[in-house]
């Protein structure tokens, strides 16, 4: 192994195909040349990632204006067919009042279906039941002989969306002794 004099410029050399070697040591034109070059690549991947990054933005607020302008779609489609059978029933003039229930039936039926299909449930508490304020709401404290916060009876049953309660269900409720 040998010892190389640090204050002696090595000198870079390449091999050419034809085996005689040349030596190269780049000027500084060339450096800068270089350095400008990888600048200009550098500022090219910037501005492509910026306009990436906006078309992302873009497309993600056009998904969702179309999510919210939409939403309602598949309930809709729901309701199509329950709007048909009360126009039907609306142009029936037979006067048949058996045939104007079974077709209110049907309706209700088909109501349902669209209800189940789409996750809206009811909220039908019972009487005794506990009185939940995130499911029921109480329009009325009566005196009765049931336990203080408990449901003496439902005026209206609610309605929930998947988790989420779209009307609560409207009780009366039993109060407790003053």
């Amino acid at each position: 192994m040998t010892e190389q004099n640090p204050s002696v410029e090595v000198e870079e050399t390449l091999e050419t195909p034809e085996g005689a070697e040349v030596s190269e040591k780049p000027s500084y034109e060339e450096l800068e040349a270089k350095a400008a070059e990888l600048e200009a690549m550098l500022k090219e991947e910037q501005l492509r990632g910026l306009a990436n990054e906006q078309n992302l933005r873009r497309r993600h607020t056009e998904e969702l204006q179309a999510t919210h302008k939409y939403a309602g779609q598949k309930f809709a489609a729901e309701m199509l067919p329950v709007k048909d059978y009360l126009e039907m029933a609306l142009l029936d003039q037979s006067g048949n009042f058996e045939a104007l229930k079974m077709g209110v039936q049907m309706t209700l039926n088909e109501l349902n279906k669209a209800f189940e299909h789409t996750q809206i449930t009811e909220i039908n508490p019972q009487p005794g039941d506990k009185l939940d304020p995130h499911h029921h709401q109480a329009m009325q404290l009566v005196e009765s002989e049931q336990e203080p916060n408990t449901i003496v009876s439902v005026m209206k049953k609610g309605y929930q969306l998947a988790d989420r309660v779209l009307r609560p269900a409207m009780v009366t409720v039993a109060k407790g002794e003053n």
